[in-house]
């Protein structure tokens, strides 16, 4: 493509340049002829009797033909001329006065002369006409070396192209090769980048996104590693209890009191309870593939007291005390109202029988507003306040208590999807506390 513009632009520039050459050089010798011409007319050279004992040499050329044409079609040529200038119609028309001057090329025994002729005085033309040998050289020149030196450019042209798309082409290979790589190994291994052009800016999106495929595939493993570990264990005590009741239900086995068994039968029932929890939680935080949000309008005080609602029922003597201001926003209704009643099940869970946990919808400006939930429980360690809403995360003095670990990570992940953040500390009541702060306004009445 280099080779074939350049060699376009050679031809136009070739071209040009021969024309307006060639029409300069003759210019310039129609110009020169002209004056010679009108200064020979003004002289002796206008008389037919002077013109026959002169010769041409006194107009500074050897080459020049030099002749006086009257109007009835008679010539005289000056001396030493093997023959008159080459002579027509335009010269006629000069010596007849139709026309001042006249100026043509015209051939004569296979050479080429430029024919000029002047009126010199009335009824008769001073004719003057030049071989064109030495222009016709110049020309000839000027096309022989005009297509040569267009040639090497455009040679040039195409090597230069050839290094400069091969260059430009390799950190695009490199990334075929590294696409190439992932796809046949599976590798996420980043490709070095140098420069900063938008090759490079392209190399630096893909290593992007080799960065977030790998921390994906990281967090999924990651994901399937802690969800193995938590359904082991209630998978094989409720396992250990099956096989107690089975083995008692044998004929000849000692029996089973009834206490032992209906002490057996709550507790495989409270382990399918956390079972059926953590697989809901763990199908939540998998949801990677539906939309970040479902854009709908709400009420955000009418999700928090749906959630408030379920919350009293499973939360015992702890009571709930809501403040709430009205705040519209666009999002999923169901998403947020089980984000909300994690947190308050989490304040219920750590606050002291009788307990109160204040929940609080505040705005921070005209375009976001948080809910804080505080409990009055021993609150949350120093070290443990960045990890709280990690998956699984559960610190020492929670382990022996119910739960899977992944309430506040759906927290987190329903506030990220609506534009939001959480963030954990203390609450001026001594517990813990825990706030999330969602998009959206105010509405006007």
């Amino acid at each position: 493509m280099a080779a074939l513009v350049a060699a376009l632009a050679v031809v136009l520039v070739s071209v040009a340049a021969f024309v307006t050459v060639r029409v300069n050089i003759l210019e310039t010798l129609d110009a020169n002829l002209l004056q010679r011409a009108s200064a020979a007319a003004q002289s002796e050279l206008a008389d037919p009797r002077q013109l026959a004992t002169i010769p041409t040499e006194v107009l500074g050329a050897g080459d020049i033909r030099l002749a006086l044409l009257l109007a009835d079609g008679r010539a005289s040529s000056a001396e030493g001329q093997a023959s008159a200038p080459p002579l027509g119609v335009d010269e006629l028309a000069v010596a007849q006065g139709l026309e001042t001057s006249s100026t043509r090329t015209a051939s004569e025994d296979g050479v080429q002369y430029r024919v000029v002729a002047v009126q010199a005085g009335a009824d008769q033309a001073l004719v003057i006409a030049q071989r064109l040998d030495s222009t016709q050289q110049v020309l000839t020149k000027l096309g022989v070396a005009l297509p040569i030196v267009g040639g090497i450019g455009v040679v040039l042209a195409a090597l230069a192209g050839v290094v400069i798309a091969r260059a430009g082409l390799r950190p695009v290979d490199r990334l075929t090769a590294a696409t190439e790589r992932v796809a046949a190994t599976g590798e996420l291994r980043p490709i070095p980048v140098d420069g900063s052009d938008e090759l490079a800016r392209l190399t630096r999106s893909f290593n992007d996104m080799l960065g977030a495929l790998a921390a994906s595939q990281e967090q999924q493993r990651r994901l399937v590693a802690d969800a193995g570990h938590e359904l082991r264990t209630p998978l094989t005590s409720m396992r250990t209890n099956l096989e107690l009741l089975a083995a008692a239900s044998r004929p000849g086995a000692p029996t089973l009191p009834d206490s032992d068994r209906a002490e057996i039968l709550d507790d495989v029932q409270a382990q399918v309870a956390e079972l059926s929890t953590l697989v809901g939680d763990l199908v939540e935080l998998a949801r990677d593939d539906v939309p970040l949000v479902v854009h709908e309008p709400l009420e955000l005080t009418d999700v928090v007291l749906r959630a408030l609602e379920r919350a009293r029922r499973r939360a015992g003597d702890v009571e709930f005390v809501p403040t709430l201001v009205p705040w519209t926003l666009m999002g999923d209704s169901t998403a947020l109202e089980r984000a909300v009643l994690n947190l308050l099940d989490n304040a219920a869970k750590w606050s002291p029988a009788g307990g109160q946990v204040r929940v609080q919808v505040r705005p921070v400006d005209e375009w976001s507003v948080v809910l804080e939930v505080a409990d009055a429980g021993p609150g949350i360690a120093e070290e443990d306040l960045p990890r709280v809403f990690d998956r699984f995360y559960r610190s020492a003095t929670s382990r022996t208590m119910p739960g899977s670990g992944l309430g506040l990570a759906i927290v987190r992940q329903v506030a990220v999807r609506h534009g939001g953040a959480v963030w954990a500390g203390r609450a001026p009541e001594g517990g813990a506390l825990l706030a999330m702060r969602l998009p959206g306004r105010q509405p006007r009445f």
